[in-house]
């Protein structure tokens, strides 16, 4: 199996639909909210959740469903990733709940050739993620730096 693709690999307009998809628990929501500090109640707090909010429940941090598509994507997009060079846009669109499964895909948007180091590229993508209904809950685009793919005796030149 594949792990991250080459510059060469990258098609403009091409679909990676990331799998498995990811059940988000009261555990995981909790240990990142810990794990990063963000001690709001709306996340934490049930009661504080079902008095004071119009959701009356838990809401899932959304960063922690950006870094969880986020890191779906890696087999798919920057497994052979330079560096990740920016995130442009990140927006949370629905909230996210307990029990709520989340399903990612990411679009390739550009890809431009490196005009400092021939050895590379930077790629452009736009990552969506889903709930198990479908109702899209997070989307963002970032640029990765990608190897071009190494010459080989067999390589057209």
């Amino acid at each position: 199996m594949q792990f991250g693709r080459y510059f060469e690999e990258f098609e403009v307009g091409a679909v990676y639909k990331h799998w498995p998809g990811k059940t988000v628990t009261e555990y995981d929501d909790h240990l990142f909210c810990l794990l990063t500090m963000n001690h709001h109640p709306l996340h934490l707090d049930a009661h504080y959740a079902e008095t004071a909010t119009d959701f009356k429940r838990n809401v899932v941090v959304g960063n922690y469903i950006y870094s969880l598509l986020l890191g779906m994507s890696v087999p798919d997009v920057s497994g052979k990733a330079i560096a990740n060079l920016e995130v442009e846009s990140l927006r949370h669109v629905a909230p996210t709940f307990h029990g709520d499964t989340i399903y990612g895909e990411t679009t390739v948007l550009d890809k431009v050739e490196s005009s400092s180091k021939p050895d590379r590229g930077i790629v452009a993508v736009e990552t969506r993620g889903y709930k198990q209904d479908g109702t899209m809950v997070c989307i963002f685009k970032r640029k990765v730096m990608v190897p071009k793919a190494p010459v080989t005796a067999d390589s057209p030149s």
